[in-house]
């Protein structure tokens, strides 16, 4: 009688970071052409993202859908995804730490897909 081991990553999510790369300049025009509705989606889609390079929930689906939709939270999720999610997407790159929140912040009040581009931008890194 063959005694098997337990596995000792049974307790280990098994994220696979999903694609979502797209050009930063088609985030700029599809967020204008839709007058932002685009931004609900793409907020979904960088949350998903976020939280599978963390391997934890950073930004949660309904901060993502609110940002489309309410402007304080949109700096909340620009925050997030500068001060928590995108330094692992740096780690995970091999690129030097840096904070990008502030910049994401202010630029997520006053021209909020000007902080969509820069964010899209870091997060395609991940697939070069």
């Amino acid at each position: 009688m063959e005694t098997t081991k337990p596995r000792e990553d049974w307790n280990k999510p098994s994220h696979s970071i999903p694609v979502f790369k797209v050009d930063p300049i088609i985030v700029l025009i599809l967020g204008f052409i839709t007058c932002g509705l685009y931004l609900i989606y793409w907020n979904i889609k960088v949350a998903e993202v976020l939280n599978a390079v963390s391997e934890r929930e950073v930004i949660s689906s309904a901060v993502a859908v609110f940002a489309g939709c309410c402007y304080p939270v949109n700096i909340y999720f620009f925050y997030l995804a500068g001060k928590d999610g995108l330094p692992q997407v740096y780690n995970r790159i091999g690129c030097p730490q840096k904070d990008d929140s502030m910049l994401l912040i202010v630029l997520g009040f006053f021209f909020p897909m000007a902080a969509a581009m820069i964010v899209q931008n870091d997060i395609n890194k991940l697939y070069n």
